[in-house]
Protein backbone atom coordinates (compact mmCIF):
# COMPACT_ATOMS: atom_id res chain seq x y z
CA UNK A 1 0.00 0.00 0.00
CA UNK A 2 1.15 3.43 -0.95
CA UNK A 3 0.45 5.89 1.70
CA UNK A 4 -0.16 9.40 0.19
CA UNK A 5 0.54 13.09 2.28
CA UNK A 6 -2.23 15.15 1.10
CA UNK A 7 -1.02 19.01 1.57
CA UNK A 8 -3.50 21.81 0.72
CA UNK A 9 -4.60 25.12 2.06
CA UNK A 10 -7.65 24.94 0.73
CA UNK A 11 -9.84 22.44 2.65
CA UNK A 12 -12.30 21.37 -0.29
CA UNK A 13 -9.64 20.39 -2.34
CA UNK A 14 -7.89 18.62 0.27
CA UNK A 15 -10.61 16.81 1.49
CA UNK A 16 -11.48 15.79 -2.74
CA UNK A 17 -8.02 14.45 -2.88
CA UNK A 18 -8.44 12.39 0.18
CA UNK A 19 -11.18 11.21 -1.55
CA UNK A 20 -9.70 10.99 -5.14
CA UNK A 21 -6.67 8.73 -3.05
CA UNK A 22 -9.27 6.57 -1.30
CA UNK A 23 -10.64 5.47 -4.98
CA UNK A 24 -7.28 4.64 -6.44
CA UNK A 25 -6.73 1.14 -5.58
CA UNK A 26 -3.17 0.05 -3.81
CA UNK A 27 -3.18 3.76 -2.24
CA UNK A 28 -4.33 5.21 1.37
CA UNK A 29 -4.38 8.53 2.89
CA UNK A 30 -1.34 9.60 5.04
CA UNK A 31 -3.07 12.60 6.34
CA UNK A 32 -3.39 16.68 5.47
CA UNK A 33 -1.50 19.50 6.03
CA UNK A 34 -2.55 22.71 5.42
CA UNK A 35 1.22 24.57 5.26
CA UNK A 36 4.18 24.11 4.44
CA UNK A 37 5.32 23.55 8.34
CA UNK A 38 2.86 21.41 8.91
CA UNK A 39 3.87 19.58 5.92
CA UNK A 40 6.99 18.72 6.71
CA UNK A 41 6.42 17.54 10.39
CA UNK A 42 3.80 15.81 9.17
CA UNK A 43 6.11 14.03 6.54
CA UNK A 44 8.51 13.43 9.61
CA UNK A 45 6.57 11.81 11.65
CA UNK A 46 3.97 9.70 9.31
CA UNK A 47 7.17 8.99 6.34
CA UNK A 48 4.20 8.87 3.28
CA UNK A 49 5.75 6.92 0.25
CA UNK A 50 4.09 10.19 -1.78
CA UNK A 51 2.87 13.87 -1.16
CA UNK A 52 0.63 15.60 -2.81
CA UNK A 53 1.69 18.96 -2.64
CA UNK A 54 -0.04 22.60 -3.32
CA UNK A 55 2.48 25.00 -4.53
CA UNK A 56 -0.06 28.25 -3.35
CA UNK A 57 0.78 27.57 0.47
CA UNK A 58 0.26 30.42 2.22
CA UNK A 59 4.05 29.98 4.66
CA UNK A 60 5.91 28.63 2.04
CA UNK A 61 6.38 28.06 -1.81
CA UNK A 62 6.23 24.49 -3.04
CA UNK A 63 9.85 24.54 -4.14
CA UNK A 64 10.93 25.53 -0.35
CA UNK A 65 8.74 22.45 0.93
CA UNK A 66 10.59 20.24 -1.74
CA UNK A 67 14.23 21.83 -0.32
CA UNK A 68 13.18 20.66 3.13
CA UNK A 69 11.22 17.09 2.18
CA UNK A 70 14.84 16.40 0.03
CA UNK A 71 17.02 17.36 2.68
CA UNK A 72 15.39 15.59 5.50
CA UNK A 73 15.36 12.66 3.71
CA UNK A 74 17.18 10.36 6.45
CA UNK A 75 14.44 11.16 8.61
CA UNK A 76 11.40 11.56 5.54
CA UNK A 77 10.13 8.65 3.68
CA UNK A 78 11.71 6.10 5.47
CA UNK A 79 15.40 3.83 4.87
CA UNK A 80 16.92 7.44 3.93
CA UNK A 81 14.89 8.38 0.82
CA UNK A 82 12.97 10.76 0.58
CA UNK A 83 9.13 10.87 -0.53
CA UNK A 84 7.70 11.10 -3.97
CA UNK A 85 6.45 14.36 -4.67
CA UNK A 86 3.38 15.23 -7.45
CA UNK A 87 3.40 19.03 -7.91
CA UNK A 88 -0.41 20.06 -7.41
CA UNK A 89 -0.78 23.14 -8.78
CA UNK A 90 -2.58 26.14 -10.88
CA UNK A 91 1.11 27.47 -12.41
CA UNK A 92 1.83 26.10 -15.53
CA UNK A 93 4.78 28.58 -17.07
CA UNK A 94 7.79 27.04 -17.97
CA UNK A 95 10.05 28.18 -14.86
CA UNK A 96 7.87 26.91 -12.41
CA UNK A 97 7.73 23.69 -14.32
CA UNK A 98 11.36 23.16 -14.62
CA UNK A 99 12.27 24.33 -10.76
CA UNK A 100 9.71 21.53 -9.74
CA UNK A 101 11.62 19.13 -11.65
CA UNK A 102 14.78 20.16 -10.19
CA UNK A 103 13.68 19.89 -6.97
CA UNK A 104 12.18 16.14 -7.12
CA UNK A 105 8.72 16.91 -8.17
CA UNK A 106 7.89 13.27 -9.90
CA UNK A 107 4.84 14.22 -11.44
CA UNK A 108 3.25 17.95 -12.36
CA UNK A 109 -0.42 17.96 -12.10
CA UNK A 110 -2.70 20.95 -13.05
CA UNK A 111 -5.78 22.71 -11.26
CA UNK A 112 -8.47 22.03 -11.98
CA UNK A 113 -8.33 18.12 -13.19
CA UNK A 114 -10.55 15.60 -13.44
CA UNK A 115 -10.59 12.53 -11.45
CA UNK A 116 -9.45 10.22 -14.46
CA UNK A 117 -6.29 12.64 -14.87
CA UNK A 118 -5.67 12.55 -11.16
CA UNK A 119 -5.37 8.62 -11.01
CA UNK A 120 -3.39 8.36 -13.73
CA UNK A 121 -0.56 10.08 -12.30
CA UNK A 122 -1.16 8.20 -9.16
CA UNK A 123 -1.36 4.98 -11.30
CA UNK A 124 1.95 5.81 -13.35
CA UNK A 125 3.28 6.76 -9.71
CA UNK A 126 2.42 2.98 -8.92
CA UNK A 127 4.02 1.07 -11.65
CA UNK A 128 6.98 3.42 -11.34
CA UNK A 129 7.52 2.58 -7.62
CA UNK A 130 7.03 -1.36 -8.58
CA UNK A 131 9.57 -1.44 -11.10
CA UNK A 132 12.51 0.43 -9.32
CA UNK A 133 11.93 -0.70 -5.70
CA UNK A 134 14.29 0.68 -2.86
CA UNK A 135 17.65 -1.01 -2.70
CA UNK A 136 17.73 -2.81 -5.62
CA UNK A 137 19.62 -2.71 -8.83
CA UNK A 138 18.98 -2.95 -11.84
CA UNK A 139 20.41 -2.23 -15.73
CA UNK A 140 19.84 0.80 -18.10
CA UNK A 141 16.69 -1.09 -20.40
CA UNK A 142 15.09 -1.63 -16.58
CA UNK A 143 15.44 2.25 -15.65
CA UNK A 144 14.49 3.56 -19.34
CA UNK A 145 10.84 1.69 -18.73
CA UNK A 146 10.53 2.67 -15.27
CA UNK A 147 10.93 6.27 -16.25
CA UNK A 148 8.79 6.08 -19.10
CA UNK A 149 6.27 4.78 -17.22
CA UNK A 150 6.59 7.80 -14.92
CA UNK A 151 6.22 10.50 -17.45
CA UNK A 152 2.92 11.30 -19.59
CA UNK A 153 -0.21 10.40 -19.65
CA UNK A 154 -1.30 6.97 -20.55
CA UNK A 155 -4.88 8.66 -21.54
CA UNK A 156 -3.18 11.33 -23.48
CA UNK A 157 -1.08 9.07 -25.67
CA UNK A 158 -3.15 6.58 -26.78
CA UNK A 159 -2.35 4.65 -30.19
CA UNK A 160 -4.41 5.90 -32.91
CA UNK A 161 -7.82 3.76 -32.84
CA UNK A 162 -8.39 3.75 -28.99
CA UNK A 163 -11.13 5.04 -27.68
CA UNK A 164 -10.36 6.86 -23.86
CA UNK A 165 -13.43 5.69 -22.48
CA UNK A 166 -13.02 1.76 -23.68
CA UNK A 167 -9.64 2.30 -22.03
CA UNK A 168 -11.03 3.37 -18.93
CA UNK A 169 -13.72 0.57 -19.04
CA UNK A 170 -10.78 -1.78 -19.43
CA UNK A 171 -8.75 -0.33 -16.75
CA UNK A 172 -11.39 -0.49 -13.88
CA UNK A 173 -11.95 -4.13 -14.98
CA UNK A 174 -8.25 -5.05 -15.49
CA UNK A 175 -7.34 -3.06 -11.34
CA UNK A 176 -11.27 -4.89 -10.34
CA UNK A 177 -10.10 -8.29 -11.52
CA UNK A 178 -7.83 -10.31 -8.58
CA UNK A 179 -6.43 -12.96 -11.33
CA UNK A 180 -4.78 -12.58 -14.31
CA UNK A 181 -7.43 -12.52 -16.83
CA UNK A 182 -7.17 -12.90 -20.85
CA UNK A 183 -8.03 -10.86 -23.56
CA UNK A 184 -11.25 -13.53 -24.24
CA UNK A 185 -12.49 -12.91 -20.37
CA UNK A 186 -11.82 -9.19 -20.80
CA UNK A 187 -14.01 -9.02 -24.06
CA UNK A 188 -16.58 -10.80 -22.45
CA UNK A 189 -16.35 -8.87 -19.63
CA UNK A 190 -16.76 -5.79 -20.84
CA UNK A 191 -18.73 -6.20 -24.11
CA UNK A 192 -15.69 -5.31 -26.34
CA UNK A 193 -14.24 -7.60 -29.56
CA UNK A 194 -11.10 -9.96 -28.16
CA UNK A 195 -9.00 -7.95 -30.53
CA UNK A 196 -9.73 -4.50 -29.36
CA UNK A 197 -9.09 -5.88 -25.34
CA UNK A 198 -5.66 -7.58 -26.66
CA UNK A 199 -5.30 -4.13 -28.07
CA UNK A 200 -6.14 -2.31 -25.31
CA UNK A 201 -4.09 -4.83 -22.54
CA UNK A 202 -0.84 -4.95 -24.71
CA UNK A 203 -0.78 -1.02 -24.84
CA UNK A 204 -1.39 -1.20 -21.25
CA UNK A 205 1.83 -3.85 -20.85
CA UNK A 206 3.61 -1.81 -22.90
CA UNK A 207 3.42 1.60 -20.62
CA UNK A 208 4.37 -0.51 -17.68
CA UNK A 209 0.78 -0.67 -15.76
CA UNK A 210 -0.12 -4.31 -16.71
CA UNK A 211 1.62 -7.20 -16.00
CA UNK A 212 2.06 -10.32 -18.39
CA UNK A 213 2.32 -13.76 -18.24
CA UNK A 214 1.81 -16.86 -20.34
CA UNK A 215 -0.20 -19.74 -19.41
CA UNK A 216 0.07 -23.49 -21.58
CA UNK A 217 -2.55 -25.59 -22.60
CA UNK A 218 -3.48 -28.79 -24.07
CA UNK A 219 -2.97 -27.52 -27.32
CA UNK A 220 0.83 -26.47 -26.55
CA UNK A 221 -0.08 -22.71 -27.62
CA UNK A 222 0.54 -19.75 -24.66
CA UNK A 223 -2.43 -18.02 -23.64
CA UNK A 224 -1.34 -14.42 -23.22
CA UNK A 225 -2.80 -13.09 -19.01
CA UNK A 226 -2.99 -10.06 -18.04
CA UNK A 227 -3.04 -8.40 -14.47
CA UNK A 228 -2.65 -4.26 -12.89
CA UNK A 229 0.66 -3.68 -12.01
CA UNK A 230 -0.34 -3.12 -8.22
Amino acid sequence: MISALVVEDDPIVAEVNVGYIQRVPGFAPAGVARTGAEAIALAAAQRPDLVLLDFGLPDMTGIQVCRALLAGSGAVGGAGQPPGIIAVTAARDADTVRAAIAHGVVQYLIKPYSFATFRDKLDRYAAYHQKLPSGQLTDQPEVDQALETLRGSAVSTLPKGLSPVTYDLIVRTLRDSHDPISAVEMAAATGVSRVSARRYLDHLHHKGLAVLTSRYGSTGRPEHRYQWSR
